[in-house]
């Protein structure tokens, strides 16, 4: 079966770079998007799903076959991508492997905590941030006892 590359475009900055380099090489490439939002290829067949909280997540996920490349910034449509076997790219550039996922996901669900944490006390975003990931460097250096009591601290 050939590559497709899945581009989860409504607000992605490299979506032309991507048509490019696809045409190069001949590789199919699928823009998904959400009505909210209006896209248009020369190249790229767009597919634009109903609005919804991650409608396009699910119907990218839903397509994506093993082999296929995707483009996102979401770490959990990248976990959920990379469970299918697809090659998953930021639109950074770096790869998401399953190596580096479950760090990526616990560190959003850090900062996901510490956010709804300190909600209360209006920290700014910043603030939040640097205490997720602070915690989250505790998690990556100590033992399963320091672990614990730091994730438990928030």
């Amino acid at each position: 079966m050939p590559v497709t590359i899945y581009v989860d475009a409504a607000a992605c900055p490299v979506v032309r770079q991507t048509e490019e380099t696809a045409r190069r090489f001949a590789v199919p490439v699928v823009l998904l998007c959400d009505t909210n939002h209006v896209l248009f290829s020369d190249y790229a067949a767009v597919v634009t799903v109903d609005a919804g909280a991650d409608a396009v997540d699910l119907a990218l996920v839903n397509r994506c076959r093993q082999g296929d490349v995707v483009v996102t910034q979401d770490y959990g449509v990248a976990a959920m991508a990379l469970s299918k076997g697809a090659f998953v790219l930021h639109q950074s550039g770096r790869e998401f492997t399953e190596e580096n996922i479950t760090g990526l996901l616990s560190q959003r669900a850090l900062a996901q905590k510490a956010r709804r944490a300190h909600a209360k006390h209006h920290m700014s975003a910043y603030a939040c941030f640097t205490s997720a990931f602070c915690t989250f460097k505790a998690y990556e250096s100590a033992d399963d006892n320091a672990c614990h009591k730091a994730y438990e601290s928030f």
